[in-house]
C-alpha cells in the first residue's frame, strides 16, 4: 500500500488519492487556454498552420511545464501564446471548450467556472460574439456528453479582459450581453501581468459590470500585494483570485492568536472568498514553496479558500491532485476538504437554487 494511503483521520475516513478523486470537487478558478489537452494543440496547430516549439507531445508537454517552474511569470504567460494561438476558429474553441468540460467532470468535478479572454481570439477574424458562441456551444454539448456518461455536471463562464490591454470596456458589455442572453455567462474578471496594472485603469469597465448587478472576480496575486488586493474590492471584487498575499497583512508571531492588519480584518469579516491554486503560486513566485502556502492555515483561522488548478496544462496538474497535495501536505481532514468544496459552492456565481443543491444534495452527503 502506497504511503499516502496510509492516512485515517479523527473523523474515520481513509483519505486516498481514488476517495479525492470519486468525491464531488467544486472549481472556480481555471482558464481555458490553459488546460488545452497538448494532442489537440499539436493537430489544431497543423491544421492552421501555427508553429509550435515541437510537435512531439511528450517534448511539448514537458515544454509548457518547464514555462510554468521557472518561476517567472512572464516565461510563465508566454506559453499561453501557443495554446490561445490554436484557439482562432469557432470549430477550435468549441473543441477546446467540449474537451475541458469532459476533463473536469472525469475528475470529479461537479460544478466549475472556467474563464477567458475572448479578445484574445481574434486573430483570425472571430467577432467577440462569435468567440462567445463558440465556447458556450462547447461548453453546453460537454456537459450533455458528461451527462450521458454518468459524470453530471455544471459549467458556467467567467468573461476577462486583458488588463494590459484598451478593450475593457468593450468586452464588459460583452459579458453582460451575454449575461442576458444566456444565465451560464455569471461574471467579469479582468486577466493578465497584474504589476504596474491595477483595476483601477479598468474602473469604468467596472463601473459598467456593477451597475449592470453582474458579478465580479478580480486576479490579484502579484505585487504590489495589498494595494492590488485592496484596489480590487474598491471596484466590486466578490471574490480575489489566488489573493495569496493578503498573508503579508497578518502577523502569525503566534500560530494560535493571528494579529490581522486592517485589510486581512475585512477579507476574513466579509467573507471575501480567495481562489487559491497552491501549485501555481509557487510557479509564479507567490509563495517560497507548496509545504509553506498558507491555504490550510487560512481555512482553519475562518477564511474562505479553495483549491483550484488556474491552469492545469502549464502547471501540470489536476483538480484531484491538487486538492490531495494540499491534504497529504497539511494533514487535512475529510472534513475539512469538503469544507473547501463547500465554501467554494457557496462563493460560486451560480444562481441560489443551483448553489444550494450542490451544497445540500451533493457535497454534504460525499463528506458527512
Amino acid at each position: 500500500m502506497s504511503a499516502w494511503v496510509a492516512r485515517r483521520f479523527d473523523d474515520g475516513v481513509l483519505i486516498t488519492l481514488g476517495a479525492i478523486r470519486a468525491a464531488p470537487k467544486v472549481l472556480l478558478h481555471d482558464h481555458l487556454d490553459g488546460g488545452v489537452r497538448v494532442a489537440t494543440i499539436i493537430e489544431l496547430a497543423d491544421r492552421s498552420g501555427h508553429v509550435l516549439p515541437t510537435t512531439d507531445e511528450a517534448a511539448l508537454r514537458e515544454w509548457f511545464v518547464r514555462g510554468a517552474t521557472s518561476l517567472d511569470i512572464l516565461q510563465y504567460l508566454e506559453t499561453f501564446q501557443h495554446t490561445a494561438g490554436v484557439m482562432q476558429t469557432a470549430d477550435a474553441l468549441e473543441r477546446v471548450a467540449f474537451e475541458a468540460v469532459l476533463d473536469l467532470a472525469s475528475d470529479g468535478v461537479v460544478y466549475a467556472e472556467v474563464r477567458f479572454a475572448p479578445e484574445l481570439h481574434q486573430e483570425r477574424g472571430l467577432a467577440l460574439d462569435a468567440v462567445m458562441d463558440a465556447v458556450q456551444a462547447g461548453f453546453r454539448r460537454g456537459e450533455s456528453t458528461a451527462t450521458a456518461t454518468g459524470h453530471p455536471m455544471s459549467v458556467n463562464t467567467i468573461v476577462c479582459a486583458m488588463r494590459t490591454a484598451t478593450r475593457s470596456v468593450e468586452v464588459a458589455e460583452l459579458a453582460v450581453r451575454w449575461r442576458d442572453r444566456d444565465d451560464h455567462v455569471v461574471a467579469f474578471d479582468i486577466a493578465g501581468a497584474e504589476t504596474g496594472w491595477p483595476p483601477s485603469l479598468h474602473a469604468d469597465a467596472f463601473s459598467l459590470v456593477r451597475a449592470a448587478q453582474m458579478h465580479i472576480t478580480v486576479h490579484a496575486s502579484e505585487p504590489p500585494d495589498l494595494p492590488l488586493i485592496a484596489d480590487a474590492l474598491v471596484h466590486g471584487a466578490e471574490r480575489i483570485g489566488h489573493g495569496v498575499r493578503i498573508m503579508t497583512d497578518i502577523d502569525r508571531t503566534d500560530p494560535d492568536d493571528w494579529k490581522l492588519g486592517r485589510l486581512a480584518r475585512a477579507v476574513l469579516e466579509r467573507q471575501i472568498h480567495l481562489e487559491m491554486a497552491p501549485s501555481c503560486h509557487v510557479h509564479v513566485g507567490a509563495v517560497p514553496s507548496f509545504e509553506r502556502h498558507p491555504i490550510a492555515e487560512l481555512l482553519r483561522h475562518g477564511f474562505s479558500v479553495g483549491v483550484n488548478t488556474d491552469n492545469r496544462l502549464m502547471s501540470d496538474v489536476t483538480v484531484t491532485g491538487e486538492v490531495h497535495a494540499v491534504a497529504e501536505t497539511f494533514g487535512l481532514s475529510w472534513a475539512e476538504i469538503g469544507m473547501l468544496q463547500r465554501q467554494a459552492m457557496e462563493h460560486s456565481f451560480a444562481d441560489w437554487s443551483t448553489r444550494r443543491r450542490i451544497v445540500d444534495d451533493v457535497l454534504a452527503p460525499a463528506y458527512a
